[in-house]
This record gives structure tokens, sequence and C-alpha cells, in this order.
């Protein structure tokens, strides 16, 4: 049974994170791939800047369900077939959480009902971490959040904070005493690199001075 969980593990978080909230939603309210409209990025800032509020507010809640989901439905595998409780630091297996969201990381980056051409991982990098570590996750997205309103930059935002990510899980794990906290920061450097890999185009704009900033103002018709 254990065989199995560890099987759960890989392909179930890949499985959730796969079906894009982006694409579904764009599809539904106007007809067409998001991954051809404006960034051709299939998130949550381009479905905001396509599509409107209401229409990024459904991404929102979907990409933040599907990271949940991808952690607890492993963390209930383990301890429904096999009696272990990977919430629990004291027994050493807070990594598996840290695997399902490297899962559910490629999932949502690498879907493969969609070609393999998904979004870049940010908002569900967070739920993911949200629901492993809700204070390393409160504080990443406290940096993100203060980035973003000084520079505008979502993409700076979101590569600063990722960047982070590693040493963040290392910092708090250790103050937490769990035996995994190694571990986990180097699945958190994985996570990290799969974040910043699909940012590259986005630094490389940054650097040029070309990235487009987020607008906090209302659109006019």
């Amino acid at each position: 049974m254990e065989i199995l969980c560890f099987i759960i593990m890989i392909i179930a978080p890949y499985l959730i994170s796969g079906i894009n909230s982006a694409i579904i939603v764009t599809k539904i309210k106007s007809g067409e791939d998001i991954r051809k409209l404006g960034s051709s990025n299939a998130g949550l800032t381009n479905t905001l800047r396509t599509q409107g509020k209401t229409a990024a507010a459904f991404v929102l809640f979907g990409d933040v369900l599907k990271g949940v989901l991808s952690v607890f439905v492993v963390r209930l595998a383990f301890y429904y077939l096999v009696g272990t409780d990977t919430a629990d630091i004291s027994n050493g297996m807070s990594w598996v959480g840290y695997v399902a969201g490297i899962m559910a990381s490629l999932g949502h980056v690498f879907p493969i009902y969609y070609k393999f051409r998904g979004g870049k991982g940010v908002l569900v990098t967070v739920s993911v971490l949200y629901a492993i570590d809700w204070i390393s996750a409160s504080i990443l997205l406290g940096l993100f959040i203060i980035i973003v309103v000084i520079t505008r930059y979502v993409s700076l935002g979101s590569v600063i904070a990722g960047s982070c990510y590693p040493l963040c899980v290392l910092i708090i794990g250790n103050l937490e005493q769990d035996p995994a906290a190694k571990i986990n920061a180097l699945l958190g450097i994985v996570i990290a690199f799969i974040l910043v890999f699909m940012h590259r185009q986005n630094i490389v704009r940054l650097i040029n001075k070309t990235e487009k900033k987020l607008s906090f103002r209302k659109r006019t018709r």
C-alpha cells in the first residue's frame, strides 16, 4: 500500500493541477484560447488583462482550489492507506507535501490535457505552500504584494518571492524543528527553479525595461 501512496503522490497532483482554470474560463467567456491573447500566458494576470476581473476571480478560485487539493489528496492517501500523517512534522514525512507541490507545479506548467502548454505556476505554488506551511506562504505572499505594489511588476514579485522560497522553508522548518527541513528546502529549490524558469522571458523584458506593468486603474471602454 505504501508503494500505491507514492504513486498517488506523483500522479494525482500532476493530473489535478493540469486542469487550467485560465484556459477553461476564457474559453467559456469569450470562446478564445488565453494562450493566444495578451502575454500568451495561461494564468491569472493575463486573464485579468484580457478577460476582466470577474473571469480573473474564477481563475483565482480554481487555481487555489487545485493547489490545495493536490496536497490534501496525497495526505489523505498516506493517512488512510498506511496510517501516516504527513502533516505531522514529528515523523519526518513533511517532504511528501513538497514532492506533491513539485508535481502540482509541473502539472500546471506542462499539462497533459493542453499539449503541455500551461501557465507559470505562481498561484498554484502559493496555494500548495499554504496547504503545507502557511507561515512561509504568508511571508512570501506579503513579499510578493509589497514588490508588486511598489514596482507594479507582477513578474518581478513572482521571481523574487519564488527565489526566497527555499530559504524561507529552511528557516521556518528549523524553527519548527522539522527533521525534514533540509530535504524540504532542497525540494523547494526545485519548485523555485520551475517558477523562475517559466519567467525567463519576463526577466529578459525586465532587464530591457519592456515588461508591462500591472495597472490598478479601471479600464475605460
